[in-house]
């Protein structure tokens, strides 16, 4: 079956968002655009994800997730079958990054929501920066836990695996690679040949409710689980 989709939303705990990017906002715009999945990929942390699967309740499906940045300043979108393999991450990305405290007057406020959109907390350690984990060892790491990894928007020319380290080789493992609305499936390979064999999807990144994705970019799925999902972004899917 075809499911509509948009798998990289932030919410108000990424302090790079807006603040009305509460779980039940974001869910009735995904809802109200006629989305059938999304996840949930704050910068370097998990703690809005359960709200967000309560707030949705079975009206939308939601994948837990983080957009994980690497010791080599490199996005990475992790998602998960289920919200304790992402608090797991969490943990590990947390460990593995230094304390900075974070300035709401300088990069915004990193807010810790209940299904309700009450606000329960605030998060003090900064979120956008780099974790001492690799690549290679946030990919690894986010298998283990049973998800999928997924170089983010690597169209653009800051935080991409392309700008980065200039390159994707086969022995990195990657079977699915993001591009941002900027660009399509059709230009970028005009440019980068060597990765027609991938699969490719589209999201938003949405920082606000209006960028969630319209009901335009379709994956084939089994049936509408998180496993189901997870299961298709592990494989080639070339159109």
């Amino acid at each position: 079956m075809k499911i509509y989709y948009d798998l990289h939303i932030h919410s108000a705990l990424s302090p790079c968002a807006e603040g009305d990017m509460t779980p039940n906002n974001i869910v009735n715009m995904a809802i109200l655009k006629g989305l059938d999945v999304i996840a949930i990929t704050d910068h370097n942390s998990a703690k809005n994800i359960d709200a967000c699967i309560k707030a949705a309740k079975d009206k939308i499906l939601v994948i837990p997730g983080m957009e994980i940045e690497s010791r080599e300043e490199v996005h990475l979108l992790c998602l998960f079958e289920d919200l304790n393999s992402a608090l797991m991450m969490e943990k590990t990305v947390d460990e593995n990054t230094a304390y900075i405290k974070n300035r709401e007057d300088i990069f915004g406020r990193q807010e810790i929501l209940d299904e309700f959109d009450n606000l329960i907390g605030t998060h003090d350690k900064l979120l956008l920066k780099s974790c001492d984990l690799s690549v290679y060892e946030i990919k690894k790491e986010t298998e283990r836990l049973g998800g999928v990894c997924i170089p983010a928007h690597i169209d653009r020319e800051s935080f991409s695996i392309i700008s980065n380290l200039g390159f994707i080789t086969e022995d990195m493992g990657f079977t699915t690679l993001e591009i941002s609305n900027n660009t399509t499936r059709e230009e970028f390979l005009g440019k980068n040949e060597y990765l027609k064999n991938y699969s490719f999807i589209q999201n938003s990144d949405a920082h606000a409710l209006g960028y969630i994705n319209e009901r335009v970019n379709a994956i084939e799925v089994y049936d509408k689980t998180l496993k189901s999902v997870i299961s298709a972004l592990k494989l080639r899917q070339n159109p």
